[in-house]
């Protein structure tokens, strides 16, 4: 039956966000012009942690590691939807489909790991702070950011092989503008019960888990600065957690909008528009988020373009 489906199938039907001909142009620019943002700006800061020595340190190394999962992640999805806007093309091949939910589902679930060390790391810093550069050590950070690349490729990896048990028969459409698990699952024409539970166990330890593990180091933090005595420390030590906390508000509050909006209407399309705000405006916004209040980054960013001015300038004069 394997071999079958690999015979059978032509493609996958990728609908996008609208169908009307007269929106594909503005389409086409507001994403083109979101992807290039993310990318600009999260190269940005990683340029600017790395050529920066006072910003190596163990917060500006999960940020960096979150930035190059960001782009990656922005580029499973869009640029195929680009591609399919400007040539008039829905086409997507069946490995073309299940290799786009494989690389979706390891880049969504290593995000959602990285959010969760990096509330770790505020945690050590801010109820430990004593021991900080003891835990935090370089090792642990390695095993840390090796720890969630392994658990989200092996994440992914069930799940993309157990698409690959299924049968699909002839041309199919996903109401989508990447190939989303749920939908590609639900596009099966064999048996796809023991595919739905274990996407909601994984929903459970993957989702649930790190969430949990937020909460509570944030509420042994909150707990911590209330005993600060001084304001000034108080409004110091919340502000090393804002930004973090605004990027998983924004991560956590998306992907529950999608869940709601795909489980609370027999309309597979409705969580299209709301798929946007993690798939494209979450990695867009991080490094701004991360960087607009943040005066290490500022100031590593300042030296990045100032030394960029200085060369550009050097050899406009050795051109002349």
């Amino acid at each position: 039956m394997g071999s079958k489906n690999l015979t059978e199938i032509v493609d996958f039907l990728l609908l996008g966000l609208s169908e009307d001909p007269e929106l594909q142009p503005l389409l086409f620019g507001l994403f083109l012009s979101m992807y290039l943002l993310t990318v600009w700006g999260n190269l940005l800061l990683i340029l600017a942690v790395g050529s920066d020595s006072h910003l190596h340190t163990p917060m500006y190394f999960f940020l960096s590691n979150l930035s190059l999962v960001d782009i990656v992640f922005t580029s499973t999805t869009i640029p195929k939807m680009l591609h399919g806007i400007w040539t008039q093309s829905k086409a997507i091949t069946y490995a073309g489909c299940i290799s786009q939910v494989y690389f979706f589902v390891l880049f969504a679930t290593l995000d959602d790991c990285l959010l969760t060390v990096m509330a770790y790391d505020r945690y050590v810093a801010i109820c430990h702070p004593l021991h900080y550069t003891v835990i935090m050590n370089s090792q642990l950070c390695g095993l840390l950011v090796l720890a969630s690349w392994i658990l989200s490729g092996l994440h992914s990896l069930y799940e993309s092989l157990m698409i690959l048990r299924l049968s699909f028969d002839g041309v199919l459409e996903i109401p989508h503008f990447f190939c989303e698990l749920k939908q590609v699952v639900q596009l099966a024409s064999s048996d796809t019960s023991l595919n739905d539970w274990l996407m909601i166990l994984s929903a459970v330890l993957l989702s649930g888990g790190p969430l949990s593990g937020i909460l509570y180091s944030y509420s042994k933090i909150i707990s911590s600065i209330l005993r600060i005595s001084s304001a000034q420390g108080k409004s110091k030590a919340f502000s090393t957690c804002a930004s973090h906390l605004s990027a998983v508000f924004l991560f956590y509050c998306s992907a529950v909008g999608v869940y709601l909006s795909s489980a609370g209407t027999h309309s597979s399309h409705s969580s299209a528009p709301v798929s946007v705000l993690y798939t494209v405006v979450t990695p867009m916004l991080n490094p701004f988020i991360y960087s607009l209040r943040n005066k290490d980054i500022k100031g590593a960013l300042k030296k990045v373009f100032r030394r960029k001015k200085w060369k550009s300038i050097f050899f406009l004069d050795m051109k002349f």
